[in-house]
């Protein structure tokens, strides 16, 4: 289960205030909180590397790689390439550690090779050697893959990437009282901005085959958007001339950088919309829990107080909470 945000911010002032050493402002949470999440998360991989080569126990929850895949599991996707120039397929827009890909036009989707260009110079110099759509290859750069055999008409299904994602940020919520005090506000974000226009944000544009207006109901995003409902409207030359927001469904999880997908309905060629921060709702209401699994919690306090301290100016706060952090570090590695 996510770590409430709610929770982490209350305990981190009730240590700040306990001798009133100073005090925290939601921004500056919001800020700290972002920061602390990805540190712990980026350390994920470290640990990962680490347990591997560490002796390993079966023991039933004991096994210190088991646990470190539970806390991966909830970021690990697998989605197909975002784009696709004739053999070059770009990675899904919120990878952040890439995994693995399959070539859906092969028998049982078999798993591209990656290799370098090097490599790739001197398999393709035998007939034996050279790809196939069974046994495909794939040079890795610039965020794309260039995949071998080089087939006609591509399709952005055909390659599945499995990769794991970022965490999205972390976010205390507010509103304001009437002596301006701030109330939390558990809503959840991010919702649809009513109403609004989502041209600006098209990254694919679709063509449709017949004109006329289709809604989209609900509209799910690569990073776990939805409820969403999205009217698009197509011209007689099958362009894509429209895409609203309806004014009472705006849905709600929807974060800057995620995907919305159109196909079907008037479409012959799927619409992609990559969501910008002018196409959210903007403000100090709403909250966004951590992602990483609440057996992260004491770490995550610990871990802002540390740089609390820094902010009030307290280095007695800096190192209680550093000498905490050491020693529970130097406990989860015996």
């Amino acid at each position: 289960m996510a770590i409430n945000v709610n929770t982490v911010y209350t305990t981190v002032l009730s240590i700040l205030n306990k001798e009133q050493r100073g005090y925290l402002t939601p921004y500056e949470f919001n800020q700290l909180a972002t920061q602390v999440q990805l540190e712990i998360f980026e350390k994920f991989f470290e640990d990962y590397n680490q347990y591997i080569r560490m002796p390993k126990t079966d023991v039933e929850f004991a096994s210190r790689m088991d646990h470190i895949m539970e806390e991966f599991q909830v970021f690990e996707k697998n989605e197909n390439a975002s784009a696709v120039t004739k053999n070059i397929y770009t990675q899904p827009v919120d990878l952040h550690r890439f995994g693995s890909a399959v070539f859906n036009k092969g028998l049982n989707s078999p798993s591209i090779e990656i290799m370098s260009n090097r490599e790739y110079n001197s398999i393709k110099l035998s007939p034996l050697t050279q790809p196939t759509t069974n046994f495909p290859v794939a040079k890795y750069n610039q965020d794309k893959l260039t995949v071998f055999p080089n087939l006609l008409n591509s399709n952005v299904t055909d390659v599945s990437f499995n990769y794991i994602r970022k965490p999205k940020d972390p976010r205390w919520g507010y509103t304001t009282g009437s002596l301006g005090q701030f109330i939390y506000d558990p809503t959840i974000a991010s919702s649809l901005v009513a109403s609004s226009s989502l041209m600006s944000s098209v990254t694919t544009p679709g063509t449709g085959g017949s004109a006329g207006t289709y809604s989209y109901s609900p509209a799910t995003s690569s990073g776990g958007g939805t409820d969403g409902k999205i009217t698009i409207t197509i011209d007689s030359s099958g362009n894509v001339t429209a895409a609203v927001v309806s004014a009472n469904e705006v849905g709600y999880g929807y974060s800057v950088g995620d995907t919305i997908t159109f196909s079907g309905g008037g479409l012959t060629q799927a619409l992609v919309i990559t969501l910008q921060a002018s196409d959210l709702l903007q403000g100090t209401m709403y909250s966004t829990n951590f992602e990483i699994s609440d057996s992260q919690q004491t770490e995550v306090i610990i871990e802002i107080l540390k740089y609390a301290g820094v902010i009030i100016r307290d280095p007695q706060i800096v190192q209680s909470a550093s000498q905490l952090s050491a020693a529970n570090e130097a406990n989860t590695k015996r």
